[in-house]
């Protein structure tokens, strides 16, 4: 049961066991490559807004929460006209975003934060349970999964989970132990609502404070929503056993075939990047990399956002706007009264990438 399995933290003995250290060499070749690729974006901002809305889509599935990218986007437009579904999405990339600048600027990823990135994802400062008695059931049989645990303990449970995420003494690579660290984090199940989600953004962030990764972009929400079954037996396999090897495997696997996965995306944001600024800069005498910038970080612009980009009337960027909509390298759409632009190209490079390989 949860109790148990709580309290056997941090794991007794050798983690590494020569089947986690060949999955762990792959992991660590293919985030190097994507830290690589990635600071081949002159912006990485580019990067971090224009794949969080594909996380915040991707890890809120696993909760059957369900909306689509398209609604999303427009939600940035117009969030007041959004539907509450894709608002609920949204706050999932706000909080990812509240997260990553308090560990860049404190190099810490401390429990205040953590508890910051779920008040602003679920909408609510809840904060810790603090109801008795609470349980997870299988949603098909309705059986006890677990009894999770009591909540006068919770603050002791998260305070230790704190100081193993910096512990300098630690013998275990920092991606075997942000597996380990989740397993906890989930185990415990500290919050009323969004664990799941709070617990995937806390990987990411656990990676950038290690220096993994310079900003947040490897998202492990879209393979673990393709290998759901797995996710939740290999989780519930530790609680019984004690035995950590096949989840530790499975994480290890998840984050090369996810950081695959985004290397190949990332390139193909790269060279649609260049492809337009090559052309804008040749076809229209408004070039400027403040407006390159504008369009891949939005891939849905309106006036608004340009005005604030690039300094400039309603009435410049209402012209800029309509040009590159005339030129076919953005479509022009309307949204109540409001005109958007759609970067048809990044739009529908995020849209049709294919299938992770896991």
């Amino acid at each position: 049961m949860a109790t148990q399995a709580v309290d056997a933290f941090p794991p007794e003995g050798s983690l590494e066991t020569p089947e986690v250290l060949r999955a762990l060499a792959r992991a660590h070749r293919y985030l190097g490559e994507l830290k690589g690729t990635a600071k081949t974006i002159p912006n990485g901002n580019l990067l971090v807004s224009t794949l969080s809305l594909q996380e915040a889509q991707s890890s809120s599935e696993i909760e059957n929460i369900i909306t689509t990218q398209d609604a999303l986007y427009r939600h940035q437009i117009q969030p007041e006209s959004a539907d509450p579904v894709s608002k609920e999405v949204a706050w999932y990339a706000q909080g990812l975003d509240r997260g990553f600048h308090a560990v860049r600027q404190s190099g810490l990823l401390t429990l205040n934060t953590i508890k910051d990135v779920q008040a602003v994802l679920v909408g609510n400062d809840a904060g810790f349970r603090r109801t008795p008695g609470t349980i997870l059931r299988n949603e098909q049989t309705g059986a006890v999964v677990f009894e999770l645990p009591s909540p006068e303990r919770i603050l002791d449970l998260m305070g230790t989970l704190e100081q193993y995420m910096h512990a300098e003494d630690a013998a275990e690579d920092p991606l075997v132990r942000m597996a380990v660290i989740h397993h906890q984090f989930e185990t415990i199940h500290p919050f009323y609502d969004g664990n799941g989600r709070t617990g995937r953004i806390a990987n990411i962030l656990f990676l950038v404070k290690e220096g993994l990764l310079d900003s947040p972009i490897l998202y492990l929400s879209r393979y673990i929503s393709q290998t759901k079954a797995r996710y939740y037996r290999q989780l519930q396999h530790v609680r019984d056993t004690g035995e950590w090897e096949s989840w530790l495997i499975y994480m290890l696997e998840g984050v090369a075939a996810t950081a695959r996965h985004t290397n190949e995306l990332v390139q193909r944001i790269g060279e649609l990047l260049q492809s337009y600024k090559h052309q804008i800069r040749s076809e229209y005498r408004f070039y400027s990399q403040d407006l390159i910038n504008n369009i891949f970080r939005h891939p849905y612009t309106k006036v608004a956002f340009l005005e604030e980009d690039l300094n400039v009337s309603r009435a410049t960027a209402t012209r800029y706007l309509d040009r590159l909509a005339e030129g076919g390298i953005l479509e022009k759409h309307r949204l109540g009264r409001e005109n958007y632009y759609i970067n048809h190209a990044l739009v529908r490079l995020l849209f049709d990438l294919p299938e992770m390989v896991v």
